[in-house]
């Protein structure tokens, strides 16, 4: 594949975040608790602030926006977004199912994303109109039309949970798949633009959770939207994004 100026930054990008990660990751890390009760360690920020040392080296002129910084350069036609450790919660665990998420906006449009699972061993990335690739190998969503022959994996619904419309919707989704389960995480995804299940839904994510992921899978030719349909944005909150069939009598359904 191949690749721009952006792509093989953002590859040195997450390598860099990779090398401080290792040196943290099961060293039993302290843990503080951000203002909305989210985790985070010194791994998160040095991690960020390895990204922003690497993109801002290359493009110095370019917006930032980071899980641990904010945002800055509001003014750039180019905005990364980056989440040094999205699931931090599983990092201090020890177990695998973390990442981190870099993506690439241009006017407003997501044109690269790359999702790197450093103790998982998974590389994902995509770049607008090249095609998406894991672990350096080109991949493709299923081929499965039929809702009852479809996987679906859930995270992140306890809004859903709360909601008993929302909810009993849900349920009715749930009931109508061949097989359900929570892979959770970066992992879902990975699985999804791979072709190994076909439905992902979650109802409490950010936009620095799910960017990357988004032109992933769009890249492997699925969907990937809002729960009601509607695109991806900074201010996204829930997902839903699957196969195109299967996406389009998913929102049905959850409509």
């Amino acid at each position: 594949m191949p690749q721009s100026v952006f792509l093989r930054t953002a590859l040195d990008a997450v390598r860099a975040a990779e090398a401080v990660i290792n040196r943290y990751y099961q060293s039993n890390v302290a843990v503080e608790l951000k203002a909305d009760r989210t985790p985070v360690t010194v791994a998160d920020v040095q991690a960020e602030q390895a990204i922003h040392e690497v993109i801002s080296r290359a493009f110095p002129d370019h917006g930032f926006y980071g899980e641990e910084t904010g945002r800055s350069q509001r003014d750039s036609d180019y905005l990364w977004l980056v989440d040094p450790i999205d699931g931090t919660k599983s990092f201090v665990r020890q177990y695998p199912f973390f990442s981190t998420q870099i993506a690439l906006m241009h006017r407003g449009a997501l044109i690269l994303g790359v999702s790197n699972a450093p103790a998982f061993g998974e590389l994902a990335y995509a770049e607008r109109g090249l095609g998406a690739y894991l672990d350096g190998v080109p991949i493709r969503i299923s081929e499965i039309i039929d809702l009852g022959q479809g996987t679906l994996s859930v995270g992140n619904i306890g809004t859903l949970a709360r909601d008993p419309v929302r909810w009993a919707r849900t349920g009715a989704l749930v009931s109508s798949v061949n097989r359900f389960r929570g892979y959770g995480d970066f992992y879902h995804y990975h699985l999804l633009a791979s072709g190994r299940i076909d439905l992902v839904l979650e109802s409490d994510v950010n936009i620095l959770d799910i960017a990357a992921l988004s032109v992933i899978v769009e890249e492997a030719g699925g969907v990937f939207t809002q729960m009601d349909g509607a695109p991806v944005s900074l201010e996204t909150t829930t997902v839903l994004a699957g196969v195109p069939g299967l996406h389009a009598q998913a929102l049905h359904m959850l409509d």
